[in-house]
């Protein structure tokens, strides 16, 4: 078991690149099933995540290239010939249900169990089968194993109760070569979305609408081989930007797409950081003082997001003044906060919100990761807090970024991993 040993206390200062986007990737990863052939993925992250997916993939019949120093995929799927997903791949990453559309659609069957992932409270997939229901899907749900079949993919108008960014990609794979035109009403409006739109035009798909509460996908027959490079990882770069807010410094990142985090760089503004952007370069400055915000509530795109909440809040803790923290996305959210009061964080939980009262005053303590973000979270604390932090459950961090402790090490952080 692999844990991190943060020596806290320094500034953060230098340059390191953002990773291309997790939460693109993996509907990408995913649409390659369509095509019935080799699909290269550029600027495909190394994370635990994607590896899960590569597994998918090659379960499914696929074959799997990676060019760890090119950060390059070659997914060639001209033989996918089976339908089932293995019940402990389902269990690693909650993404692993963003296969059922395409396997649906490429073979008209799909027989899968309930996805894992980080628990983050109820994140039913109820929107998925629901819309899949309404397209002809017949499903068969029982002892936690989801059965699929459909002899024809019947498009709709899919009218989401909620813009699911989960569901809003599920749908748009499914119906990706369907015999029609589907359109999906109060869709997601991530950025993520339009890269998983962009990659599917790539494939010779006809989708459109993506960043709107509309998008319309008229079915194709056939799908063909595309390149596409992936965005960059908005969350991976709010993350680095809190830890600078909280530690002090001045660090510059690359491959950035600042429109993405819009609201994020405005709010660390608002506390006292200064930030500039040069193309797909953002350099965040952090004065003497880092300030409160009076509050931060979680959106769906283009509000604040619930990736970027934790890491915020570890920044928070070092701020003058108080910040009320409103999580409506999920409503198990929190799980950071025991670890952040741990390092003597003054932090007050009523359900969905939190006040947390800064102080400057962390210090470094034994902690562990229950969730992706708040590990990321409580990475940035500890790399701000007074002395040494022992972060455990990192196996969650992982999945969501490529080898935290050398990004930090190069922004002058001390940050070792070990293995017990």
């Amino acid at each position: 078991m692999d844990k991190l040993i943060v020596n806290g206390g320094r500034r953060l200062d230098g340059k390191i690149r953002v990773h291309g986007a997790k939460n693109s990737v993996l509907p990408i990863l995913a649409a390659t099933i369509l095509c019935e052939d080799e699909c290269v993925i550029r600027d495909c992250p190394d994370l635990s995540d994607v590896k899960s997916a590569f597994e998918i993939i090659e379960c499914l019949g696929g074959s799997v290239g990676y060019d760890a120093e090119e950060r390059t995929a070659y997914i060639d799927t001209r033989n996918i010939c089976r339908f089932e997903i293995p019940d402990r791949l389902m269990r690693e990453m909650r993404s692993s249900v963003m296969f059922l559309g395409a396997i649906i659609a490429r073979m008209r069957r799909a027989d899968i169990s309930y996805p894992g992932g980080c628990e983050l409270g109820a994140r039913p997939i109820d929107l998925h089968l629901k819309a899949f229901r309404q397209m002809g899907v017949k499903i068969t749900e029982l002892y936690g194993h989801i059965k699929c079949c459909a002899d024809d993919i019947k498009p709709q108008r899919i009218n989401l109760l909620l813009p699911s960014v989960g569901a809003t990609e599920n749908i748009m794979l499914l119906s990706a070569t369907a015999n029609g035109t589907t359109v999906i009403s109060n869709a997601a409006r991530e950025p993520e979305i339009a890269d998983l739109q962009r990659f599917l035009n790539a494939l010779g798909a006809d989708v459109s609408g993506a960043g709107t509460e509309e998008i319309v996908i008229r079915g194709v027959k056939k799908l063909r081989a595309a390149q596409h490079r992936i965005i960059p990882d908005r969350i991976a770069a709010a993350t680095y930007m809190c830890a600078a807010a909280a530690c002090g410094g001045d660090i510059l990142l690359e491959n950035v797409c600042a429109e993405h985090i819009r609201i994020v760089i405005s709010m660390l503004e608002d506390a006292g950081c200064k930030i500039t952007v040069n193309g797909d370069t953002l350099r965040i400055t952090r004065g003497e003082h880092l300030f409160s915000i009076d509050r931060v509530k979680t959106l769906p795109y283009p509000g604040f997001p619930t990736d970027a909440q934790a890491p915020f809040m570890a920044a928070m803790c070092m701020a003058a003044g108080t910040t009320m923290f409103i999580e409506t996305i999920f409503e198990n959210r929190f799980k950071h906060v025991g670890e952040l009061l741990r390092m003597g964080a003054d932090i007050k939980i009523d359900g969905r919100v939190a006040v947390v009262h800064g102080n400057g005053g962390l210090l470094g303590a034994p902690v562990t990761a229950a969730d992706l973000r708040g590990g990321a979270a409580l990475t940035a604390a500890a790399l701000a807090a007074r002395g040494q932090s022992e972060i455990y459950g990192i196996s969650y961090i992982d999945r969501g970024y490529e080898s935290i402790e050398s990004a930090f090490s190069r922004l002058g952080g001390d940050v070792i991993r070990v293995s017990e």
